[in-house]
């Protein structure tokens, strides 16, 4: 009997968050509730808690070290790190990017957040504009959205062809792997954020007046179309996740996990003088997956969604 109660209980609970998706409203300043009690665990997430600030601080400034230590190595050694954060509206690229650089010289680490392509941009191969931004030899450069945007938020938008898509996602291989053989060490990172915490952010972007230049009209556009950007996210996985360029995604409804990751995918991955294994850690395998999986999962849940 108890069974079939919470069974009940959950029916209506899902019932109600469907009826508040439906509904929801971004200028309304009340946050429907229903939402809110399962921002946290939205799209699968595993941790029913966010980390503690205490946990989160006391490792944050451990690995900000170690990036300082990779540092030198870098400008020692004539080393280029390039880093692209891709990721959902809201999913926390900027916040990761801004914790990465914090402690580093900016002299030879820095970030590129390019705005809309110049009418003259438009009419040059798609990838150089973001050339004339790669790092030289001791420099880290991270990309704050890239070229990816062309598998991401233009076609979901409208704002390129399907051919132009289609090009640009047999291209970018290549591409990347040039950048690759030329001695770069090269990371993709994707940041996957739950529809209703994404909305939560959108929510709190909307209201609290420090936050209110985030809201873009793209960014109101693009709340209802959430399973578009999945599409978009699997194509783009499916064709630019590669051996030589490959996508490490990290579910970031929690952003002080996501920050702790996204500093450990490049920790783990490169060597340097004075390297403190024990404080690097390894990836959790509960919320940073390569695309490869990651992919794998939103196929089954399309065949899941199929059989229902």
């Amino acid at each position: 009997m108890s069974k079939a109660k919470d069974d009940k209980a959950d029916a209506k609970a899902a019932e109600a968050r469907l009826r508040a998706l439906k509904k929801f409203d971004l200028d309304n300043p009340e946050f429907p509730p229903e939402l809110d009690a399962v921002a946290l665990a939205s799209g699968g997430y595993p941790y029913d808690e966010r980390l503690k600030r205490k946990v989160y601080e006391d490792e944050l400034i451990k690995l900000q070290l170690e990036l300082l230590k990779l540092q030198t190595h870098v400008a020692e050694a004539g080393e280029r790190i390039v880093v692209l954060f891709e990721g959902r509206d809201t999913s926390g690229k900027g916040g990761c990017i801004s914790r990465i650089l914090a402690r580093l010289n900016p002299r030879h680490a820095r970030s590129v957040a390019l705005s809309k392509p110049t009418e003259s941009e438009r009419g040059q191969w798609y990838f150089q504009r973001y050339i004339a931004h790669l790092p030289t030899r001791g420099d880290i450069l991270l990309f704050d959205r890239s070229w990816y945007n062309r598998a991401g938020v233009e076609p979901v938008m409208g704002f390129c062809t399907p051919e132009q898509t289609a090009n640009f996602l047999r291209d970018a291989p290549a591409f990347e792997e040039l950048l690759v053989r030329d001695g770069i060490r090269f990371f993709k990172i994707y940041l996957t954020v739950g529809r209703e915490m994404q909305l939560k952010r959108f929510h709190e972007r909307r209201h609290e007046p420090f936050k209110q230049w985030k809201i873009t009209e793209v960014d109101r556009a693009a709340i209802g179309k959430y399973d578009a950007y999945t599409h978009a996210e699997r194509e783009m996985l499916r064709f630019t996740h590669t051996a030589v360029s490959p996508w490490t995604v990290i579910a970031a409804n929690d952003q002080r996990r996501a920050r702790l990751e996204a500093m450990r995918v490049i920790l783990t991955a490169l060597d340097y003088p004075g390297k403190d294994k024990d404080v690097v850690g390894a990836l959790d395998p509960k919320i940073t997956k390569s695309g490869a999986d990651h992919l794998a999962g939103l196929n089954g849940e399309d065949e899941q969604g199929a059989e229902a």
